[in-house]
């Protein structure tokens, strides 16, 4: 009797054993905060604590707060993790949580996407739950927000003009504008634009009184790199996004639309760098008449003004002479004299009728992959005798930008004038 005794107890023993060992292991253990009381105004006390966790199988987990209210405010919202490994998770939390509005409150223009909490007794929640069960395990605490520095980095006065430009550095919308006035110093105030393929293009802001990250006006400038050599984004219609981050970690973006049409870096060139002159002996009075050809080799087109090809100067007259003045952005021929009483001052057109077209506003274009044949000419009326014979030469100015060096000075002629 004894035997059979000890056998039945040695059975319900073993049952018992075996039903714990099946037991599954808590998934969610060893959750704390390192404080219940948190200051978040960036003096270095108390600014942050640390949330620890230890998940024995792989989990959603969400951290949260409730106010007295009961209204929910996420510092992780179901985020997926692996099961922990040699010690157990560990998160700063520095009062900071998925944007939120007071009631009345109001933002125009911008958006919060990260608030640090309001002062008050909050209760913390640490959940985590399996993909594969519907069971949530939670643990829970209390918490003391005191002291926070509510104040917000509003973007306020955020606006993008022109809302369509084309930056091709033909002086016309070449650039945009992105301003912004900044309510608070931040640590970080950045700005990009994002097309449909997801790729990021930073702007650098523009230098100006205001020190950058500074409470107050910011102005962005925008060329889309064209004004250093670089192409700029494709064509196409982009979301401008600015954020502001502050000391605490809160975060607030503001966002527009900007459309990129015609745009290009302009690589023009006079064909070979050869140009045909007509003599390199002329009477006073005679003219020199030149031919060369301009290749736009760029994707985009290039503007241009007149006078047209064909146009014979006097040599005492210039392009203003004419009525055609200085255009920034213009594309024109040139040729210049050692003797010229200004630079440059014969010009033409880098096309004909024939070879350029024009915009509904007037603006006239080589396009994009053309070529036009200049011809022109000087009649000089005067001479000046300790500079006979002289050099002329032609270039390709690209008016108020640049002259290129490989189109300055191009295939120079010797010429003499011969004098009654």
């Amino acid at each position: 009797m004894r035997i059979r005794l000890m056998l039945v107890l040695a059975a319900v023993l073993g049952a018992l054993f075996a039903l714990s060992s099946c037991a599954p292991e808590p998934l969610l253990s060893d959750v704390s905060f390192s404080d219940d009381l948190i200051t978040p105004n960036a003096d270095r006390d108390r600014d942050v604590l640390v949330i620890a966790y230890d998940l024995s199988r792989p989990a959603v987990v969400s951290i949260y707060v409730v106010n007295e209210g009961g209204e929910r405010y996420y510092s992780r919202d179901h985020i997926h993790h692996g099961p922990s490994v040699d010690e157990p998770y560990e998160v700063y939390f520095a009062g900071v949580v998925d944007g939120y509005a007071l009631p009345g409150e109001e933002f125009p223009g911008f958006s919060v996407e990260k608030r640090v909490l309001q002062d008050g007794v909050y209760e913390w929640v640490v959940e985590a739950s399996e993909a594969t069960s519907p069971a949530v395990e939670q643990v829970t605490g209390t918490l003391t927000v005191r002291d926070a520095d509510v104040s917000l980095p509003e973007l306020r006065g955020f606006s993008i003009h022109p809302p369509v430009f084309s930056p091709n550095r033909d002086g016309l919308n070449d650039r945009a504008t992105i301003n912004v006035d900044l309510k608070k110093d931040v640590d970080e105030l950045i700005v990009y634009l994002t097309g449909e393929d997801g790729v990021r293009y930073h702007l650098q802001e523009k230098e100006t009184v205001r020190q950058p990250n500074k409470a107050g006006w910011h102005e962005f400038d925008y060329d889309a790199g064209v004004d250093r050599g670089a192409d700029p984004p494709p064509d196409g219609v982009y979301i401008v996004t600015m954020r502001a981050q502050d000391a605490l970690g809160q975060w607030t973006v503001a966002t527009g639309t900007l459309a990129i049409e015609n745009g290009g870096v302009p690589r023009v060139y006079i064909l070979n760098g050869e140009v045909e002159w007509s003599a390199g002996t002329i009477p006073l009075g005679e003219t020199l008449y030149f031919t060369l050809t301009v290749d736009n080799d760029s994707a985009t087109p290039i503007r241009t003004s007149g006078p047209p090809p064909g146009t014979v100067y006097d040599s005492d007259q210039n392009y203003a002479t004419l009525g055609e003045y200085e255009q920034s952005g213009v594309f024109r021929v040139a040729v210049h004299c050692e003797t010229s009483p200004t630079d440059h001052p014969w010009r033409w057109a880098v096309g004909g009728p024939d070879d350029l077209v024009v915009d509904e506003e007037g603006h006239s274009y080589l396009p994009a992959r053309g070529r036009a044949l200049i011809t022109g000419g000087i009649r000089f009326v005067d001479v000046v005798g300790a500079r006979n014979p002289q050099y002329c030469y032609a270039s390709l100015i690209h008016e108020d930008v640049e002259i290129s060096m490989v189109n300055y000075r191009v295939d120079p002629v010797f010429l003499r004038i011969q004098v009654p």
